[in-house]
C-alpha cells in the first residue's frame, strides 16, 4: 500500500483543464459503474461523516472515500481515501482527499454551469467562499478564458476579500460584493452556493429571477426552489431521491445523460433551473485512480506521509 498525502498530490500540479477533462470522462463511464448512494451518519452540532464507495469496470477500480464535517477544525471538512485494484483485491494507496473533492468539486459546478447556464449568461454568483468556491472559478476561468465575466460575491468576515486577492491575475474578471443574499441573487445569472452547512432558506421564492441557475454545492438552504423551478439536474438520482421534496419537482434528469446528449439541458434562457452537485464517488475514484498513476510514474510515494493541509485557503 502507498500513502499519497496532500502536499503530494498537490505537487503533481495538475491544471484544471484536466480536472474538467476527468469530470466529463467519469460521466460518460457512469452508466457501467457500480455506484451506491452514499451513507452519512450525522451527530451533534452539525458535525457529520459520509462514507461513499464506487467500483469503475474500465479503470479495474474500486474506492471508497470517508468524508467529515467538524466545524471547531479549519478547514470544517477534509476526507481520506482508499484505492483498490479491482482485479486481486490489492490496496494501491491511502490517499488524502481534500485536494481531490475540492477539484472535483470545483470542476462539476463549472461544467454544470456550462452545459445549464442562459446562453447569454456572463454573471457569477459565489455564496461561501472557501476552497470549493475557489476551484470553481478556477475551472470557470478555464472554461472562459477570453469571455468578461463579472463574478458577485457575498461578504463574509474578511473572505470576500481574500477570494478577489486570489484572483487578482484574471484580467476578465471584475468582482462586486454583496451584504445581502437578495441583492445578489437580483444581480447574478448563476448561482453557486459553497456553503457546507444551512439552518434556513437562503431566500424566499419571489427573490430569484427568471433564468437563473442555481448550483447548491452542499444542498442546503434551497428547499423552496424544489417546489417551483422549472427544472432540476442532479449528478446521480439516487443521491437525491430521497430529498423531501423529490416527487415534486416539475422536471429532473442527470446530468451526464445531458452531457451525453441523451436529454436537454436548458431549453429556455427564461428557465430557472437547479443543478445538484451532490458530489459522488464516480468522480472521486476516477481522479483518485489518474491520481495514483501519476504518482506512481514520478515514484513521489517515497517522501508522502499522511496529512490535511496547514492552510485554511490552499486554492
Amino acid at each position: 500500500m502507498k500513502v499519497l498525502d496532500f502536499e503530494c498530490i498537490k505537487s503533481l500540479d495538475i491544471p484544471p483543464k484536466t480536472c474538467i477533462e476527468w469530470v466529463k470522462e467519469a460521466f460518460l463511464q457512469k452508466s457501467t459503474a457500480t455506484l451506491p448512494a452514499k451513507i452519512s451518519i450525522k451527530l451533534p452540532g452539525q458535525v457529520f461523516f459520509n462514507t461513499m464507495p464506487c467500483y469503475i469496470p474500465s479503470l479495474d477500480r474500486f474506492g471508497v472515500k470517508e468524508v467529515s464535517r467538524f466545524p471547531i477544525k479549519q478547514p470544517s471538512l477534509s476526507s481520506e481515501m482508499l484505492l483498490y485494484d479491482a482485479s486481486n483485491g490489492t490496496l494501491l494507496a491511502l490517499m488524502d482527499a481534500t485536494w481531490i473533492t475540492a477539484m472535483r468539486t470545483g470542476a462539476v459546478a463549472a461544467l454544470s454551469a456550462n452545459l445549464l447556464k442562459r446562453s447569454d449568461a456572463t454573471r457569477y454568483a459565489f455564496i461561501g467562499l472557501g476552497n470549493t468556491a475557489r476551484a470553481t472559478l478556477l475551472c470557470l476561468a478555464e472554461l472562459y478564458p477570453n469571455t468578461h465575466m463579472e463574478v458577485h460575491l457575498l461578504h463574509y468576515k474578511n473572505q470576500a476579500e481574500l477570494f478577489i486577492e486570489r484572483f487578482k491575475g484574471y484580467d476578465n474578471i471584475h468582482f462586486q460584493v454583496f451584504i445581502s443574499v437578495e441583492e445578489l441573487l437580483a444581480k447574478s445569472e448563476t448561482l453557486i452556493s459553497c456553503v457546507t452547512s444551512a439552518e434556513e432558506l437562503f431566500a424566499p421564492d419571489d427573490a430569484y429571477p427568471e433564468g437563473i441557475l442555481v448550483i447548491p454545492v452542499h444542498t442546503r438552504g434551497f428547499q423552496n426552489c424544489d417546489l417551483f423551478f422549472d427544472k432540476v439536474f442532479a449528478d446521480d438520482r439516487a443521491h437525491v431521491e430521497g430529498f423531501r421534496y423529490f416527487d415534486r419537482f416539475k422536471s429532473f434528469a442527470e446530468v451526464p445523460d445531458v452531457l451525453a446528449g441523451k436529454c436537454p439541458g436548458r431549453t429556455s434562457d427564461t428557465e430557472r433551473i437547479l443543478a445538484y452537485n451532490i458530489g459522488i464517488a464516480l468522480h472521486d475514484v476516477y481522479f483518485a485512480s489518474k491520481i495514483y498513476d501519476m504518482a506512481m510514474t514520478r515514484q513521489l510515494e517515497a517522501e508522502c506521509s499522511l496529512h490535511e493541509p496547514t492552510d485554511k485557503f490552499w486554492i
